[in-house]
């Protein structure tokens, strides 16, 4: 069982490494590793090689050799430790409360530009990136302290969509570190993104705790000028439903007036 497990991870995450891994360099590098092993082990060609081993055999590892593989699967193993953890043990699914909306390929840009006076914070993830599992509660309680009319929370999965992930040049390769990626967006245009991306197409480094999110992207005072949209709105729909009654003019008290007038006419008299 203990083999199977992360033979079922890496089946599971094929997909995904195969479009990195066809590349000239790494195929390169597999070639040769391929071609060393089946010269060194292949008799008729393995009988010609030099050896430092005490019993001569050609065809087999000396003891130089032994220690440059170690050495090098040593410095494999330890560069790739936290991907190959996180391929066996991936964080459990967010399965709670969230006022987020999701995105498909056909509603990101009609949403988006359906209301210019909304603020759109738009998660780029993809659902077999572990960074973006872990980041999911975080997110989710974000958009359960922020959410209102004026400012929303969105996610599309550009793992399922490729072509939003084309649009708005977010890599899907585990190399680039794109994922997950927040973007800001008001009046359908975008504002910022974490993490930046470089020239090289490297996301920079950035932490993903909710600290850092609501000091980047200002989430307090964007919250606040939300809410007197929502304030403006409801009077506006408040008058429109329930249009203001004009004053009365005060009745005029008829029999104060003829009162007067007798007086007035008396006093004549």
């Amino acid at each position: 069982m203990a083999l199977l497990t992360p033979l079922f991870a890496f089946l599971y995450h094929l997909p995904q490494v195969y479009k990195w891994l066809l590349k000239p360099y790494y195929v390169a590098s597999l070639f040769m590793s391929i071609a060393f092993l089946v010269v060194r082990k292949t008799p008729g060609i393995c009988d010609h090689l030099a050896t430092q081993r005490e019993d001569g055999n050609s065809c087999d590892f000396d003891w130089r050799e032994v220690e440059i593989l170690m050495f090098l699967s040593a410095i494999v193993m330890m560069k790739n430790r936290r991907a190959m953890f996180l391929m066996t043990c991936k964080p459990p699914l967010y399965m709670g409360p969230e006022y987020i909306k999701y995105f498909s390929d056909k509603t990101i840009d009609d949403e988006l530009d359906r209301d210019s006076r909304v603020t759109w914070i738009v998660e780029f993830f993809a659902n077999w990136s572990p960074e973006c599992q872990s980041f999911a509660s975080v997110y989710a309680d974000l958009s359960l302290k922020y959410n209102c009319a004026g400012l929303k929370f969105g996610k599309v999965d550009i793992g399922r969509y490729g072509e939003v992930s084309k649009k708005y040049k977010v890599s899907t390769s585990p190399l680039s570190k794109q994922l997950p990626s927040l973007v800001l967006f008001q009046g359908g245009k975008e504002v910022m993104r974490r993490p930046q991306v470089d020239k090289k197409g490297r996301a920079v480094s950035w932490s993903f705790t909710e600290e850092n999110i609501i000091r980047e992207f200002n989430l307090n005072e964007l919250y606040q000028n939300s809410k007197k949209l929502n304030k403006t709105r409801g009077d506006k729909i408040s008058q429109s439903r329930f249009p203001a009654v004009p004053e009365e003019e005060e009745p005029v008290q008829q029999g104060a007036d003829t009162q007067g007038e007798e007086s007035e006419s008396k006093k004549d008299k």
